[in-house]
C-alpha cells in the first residue's frame, strides 16, 4: 500500500510540474521505493525533521534514500526567501525548535550514516540569521556522532561574516554555498537578497576563515546561460579557493517556477565537468540528475580526517 500511494504522489506531483512533458530520454527519475527508502523516511518523520530531499523534490531522492543516506534541512520547513526555482515552501519561518540539535544526531545514529549533508531554509528573520543554531546543531552531531562525515549547505546569511564564522568554528568537514547560477541570471532566478558577488564573498570567506575547511558550490544549467558565463562562473569560485562543484540541470518544479531553457546534453556535462578539473577543482560531479552533494560523500570518504 505504501508503495502504491508512494507511486501516485510521485506522478501527480511530476505531471503538475510538468516534469512529464516534453523530458529527452536521458532525464528519468527513478520512482523512490524500497526497504532503505521507507526507513529514512519514517525515522525524518518520527523526530519531526526535514529533508531537502523532499522539499526540494531532488530526482536522486530514490537513489540515496535507498542507500540509507539523506540532506536533512533544519530551522524548519518555510524559507524566508522566495527563489524562483526553488520549491520549498516560502512565507513566515516557524520558530526554532530547541530539540532539533539532538533529533538530528539521533537521525544520524538510527540511520548509520557515514556521511551526511545538513542544510537549512534561510531564516531572515532571526537576528543571525540562524548561524547560532546551525552552529549548535553542527557542534551537536560532532559530539555525538563522531564517525560521520559531515557536510552543511549554508544559506548567505546576508553577507554577514560573524555568522559565517559562527559555521566556521563549529567545523564541519565542508562548507557548502550555491552560486546557484551566472552571473547575468542570477538576479532573475534567485531572490532579491541574494547576489551572485555576494555568494562569492561568502564562499571566499569561508576559506579564508580556516582553508582547512573544504569549500563547495554547486551550478544549475538549463536557465539560458552561455558556454563562456559557465566557464567565467567556475573560475570566479576557483579564484575565491572553492575545491568541490556539482553541476546539474535545471528541472522546473512546478508551472509557477522558471521555465527549462534548454536541457543539456550528457556529452556537454561531461566537457563542464573536463574544464572544471582543468581549472584545479579537487572532485567534480557533472550530470542531468546530479545535485548539490551528489557523490561527493564517497570522494570524501577517501580523504583523511581533519
Amino acid at each position: 500500500m505504501t508503495l502504491l500511494y508512494n507511486r501516485l504522489t510521485y506522478f501527480v506531483e511530476m505531471i503538475y510540474s510538468g516534469n512529464l512533458l516534453r523530458k529527452p530520454e536521458w532525464i528519468r527519475p527513478k520512482i523512490p521505493s524500497g526497504p532503505s527508502y521507507t526507513n529514512v523516511k519514517k525515522t525524518i518523520r518520527t523526530l519531526e525533521l526535514h529533508t531537502v530531499c523532499e522539499e526540494a523534490r531532488c530526482p536522486n531522492i530514490s537513489e540515496c534514500w535507498g542507500m540509507g543516506t539523506a540532506t536533512i534541512m533544519i530551522m524548519g520547513g518555510i524559507c524566508s526567501r522566495r527563489c524562483r526555482f526553488c520549491s520549498v515552501n516560502s512565507g513566515k519561518p516557524e520558530l526554532l525548535d530547541p530539540r532539533e540539535p539532538e533529533n538530528v544526531a539521533t537521525a544520524i545514529n538510527k540511520l548509520g550514516l557515514r556521511y551526511v549533508v545538513i542544510t537549512s531554509v534561510c531564516r531572515d528573520d532571526l537576528p543571525d540569521g540562524g548561524a547560532g543554531h546551525f552552529a549548535e546543531t553542527i557542534k551537536t552531531v560532532r559530539m555525538n556522532c563522531p564517525n560521520t562525515v559531515l557536510e552543511v549547505l549554508v544559506p548567505d546569511f546576508q553577507g554577514y561574516k560573524d555568522s559565517l564564522y559562527k559555521i566556521v568554528k563549529a567545523r564541519p568537514r565542508v562548507i557548502s554555498h550555491n552560486i546557484e547560477t551566472v552571473e547575468r541570471l542570477s538576479p532573475r532566478v534567485r531572490d532579491f537578497r541574494a547576489s551572485y558577488k555576494q555568494s562569492l564573498m561568502v564562499l571566499q570567506a569561508i576559506y579564508e576563515f580556516d582553508p582547512e575547511i573544504y569549500t563547495k558550490s554547486s551550478l544549475m544549467l538549463g536557465l539560458g546561460e552561455t558556454e563562456e558565463e559557465i566557464t567565467d562562473t567556475m573560475k570566479d569560485l576557483r579564484l575565491r579557493k572553492v575545491s568541490i562543484l556539482t553541476i546539474g540541470q535545471y528541472l522546473q518544479p512546478s508551472m509557477k517556477h522558471i521555465p527549462v531553457a534548454e536541457y543539456i546534453t550528457p556529452a556537454r556535462f561531461d566537457w563542464f565537468a573536463e574544464s572544471a578539473r582543468q581549472l584545479g577543482f579537487s572532485f567534480v560531479a557533472s550530470g542531468s540528475m546530479v545535485r548539490s552533494s551528489y557523490k561527493v560523500g564517497e570522494f570524501l570518504l577517501k580523504q583523511p580526517r581533519l
